[in-house]
């Protein structure tokens, strides 16, 4: 038998867009042995060309088509969110697998031609969403699985984040909706809606508030969100986040099941890894402090990122094992669909002030009277206000 028939394929990957993200796709790619990064691409040549000699990658472009033409495995696509689609439907329609960074894209219509673009093509589309691969987060799903916690039925989570001028101030597309294409919920809590879908499931429907309190003099996207989310299996959870919170309060998901058993999910400072601060099963609590002393809380984006890169390597490391066995990436096209229609009905609820409906609540639990019966019934007991 030959050495050709036996050694392990070597994947080429190119990098779209070379911005602050990129640094971490650089790292999780150039980590593993069976894969070459080949090429690097952005608008900007100069910062195209520094990228390529800062990390030793023998090709520095300026538009997709010439990274494509590099043949390529893999394009991981690193660039501002409106532009993932283009690089997307590019790679699909040269046969090239996809791993994009979060959000898969600004309006659903979109992200729904980059999953159909994919599937036609008949390569992988994977989006970032790190945060599953903490072990603490990998724990919560096992207990929701094995019944520890059972079926999840009631979630809180806390998004309270610190953002200064200077975050919005350093690429002209933050901010903005045409080019950032939201605020708080796009670019920050799409990570823990993410984790919200996981652990409870399809979403029925979703009713929310946004709202700008601090950065409105430089931003034109929301920097604060209320939402009520209901889940198709009659699940419920709430959901706060903002950018205007100074401290830093970092970021925290709680999961109660049917077992009655909780567990909470902290991430502070934020980008650190995430612990489990609370273990409430089986008659016991077992606690950790969300926010220890002597802990600095604001950190700068560099620090954040750069503290999420051994879970980018997880899950970088995840989607090339999927295409050595031709299997699925642990989170496709499809999964990151749902956090942005969850996202987007916030957006939407909170135009027209109603809820948006995506589906039935299909399995029903203690029956709940109605407004009108529950108040029928009061009256036929004489104890609604004016009855005597």
């Amino acid at each position: 038998m030959s050495s050709s028939a036996t050694a392990p394929r070597i994947f080429r990957v190119g990098i779209a867009g070379c911005g602050a993200i990129s640094r971490n796709h650089l790292e999780a790619f150039r980590a593993l042995d069976n894969v070459r990064i080949v090429g690097v691409c952005d608008v900007d040549p100069d910062r195209a060309s520094a990228t390529a000699k800062s990390w030793g990658v023998p090709h520095a472009v300026t538009s997709v088509d010439e990274l494509l033409e590099l043949d390529l495995d893999i394009v991981s696509v690193c660039t501002p969110h409106p532009t993932h689609e283009d690089v997307v439907l590019q790679a699909a329609a040269a046969g090239v697998n996809v791993l994009c960074e979060k959000p898969i894209a600004t309006k659903l219509e979109s992200a729904e031609r980059m999953v159909a673009a994919c599937d036609e093509a008949g390569v992988q589309l994977g989006v970032l969403f790190q945060r599953r691969f903490w072990p603490a987060s990998q724990k919560i799903r096992a207990a929701i699985d094995d019944g520890t916690l059972g079926r999840a039925i009631m979630a809180q989570c806390s998004v309270m984040l610190n953002r200064a001028p200077e975050y919005y101030n350093r690429d002209a597309w933050r901010g903005t909706w045409e080019n950032d294409g939201g605020g708080v919920l796009m670019s920050q809590a799409v990570h823990q809606i993410d984790l919200l879908q996981w652990y409870l499931g399809d979403v029925a429907e979703v009713y929310g508030k946004v709202n700008t309190y601090r950065h409105g003099d430089y931003i034109e996207v929301e920097d604060s969100a209320t939402a009520v989310i209901t889940f198709t299996s009659g699940a419920m959870a709430t959901l706060e986040a903002s950018t205007a919170v100074s401290p830093n309060l970092g970021i925290q998901l709680r999961i109660t099941g049917e077992t009655g058993a909780s567990a909470s999910l902290t991430e502070f400072p934020e980008g650190s890894d995430g612990r489990l601060d609370l273990w409430a099963v089986g008659g016991k609590i077992v606690v950790e402090p969300v926010h220890p002393d002597g802990v600095e809380p604001n950190v700068d984006l560099s620090v954040i990122n750069g503290q999420l890169i051994p879970f980018h390597k997880l899950q970088v490391k995840d989607f090339v094992q999927a295409l050595e066995t031709g299997t699925e990436p642990a989170i496709t096209g499809k999964d990151a669909l749902k956090s942005l229609r969850i996202l987007l009905a916030v957006y939407e609820s909170s135009r027209t002030g109603q809820p948006v409906r995506f589906a039935e609540v299909h399995r029903a639990h203690a029956a709940i009277p109605s407004a009108r019966a529950a108040t029928d019934q009061l009256r036929s007991r004489g104890k609604v206000a004016g009855q005597p």
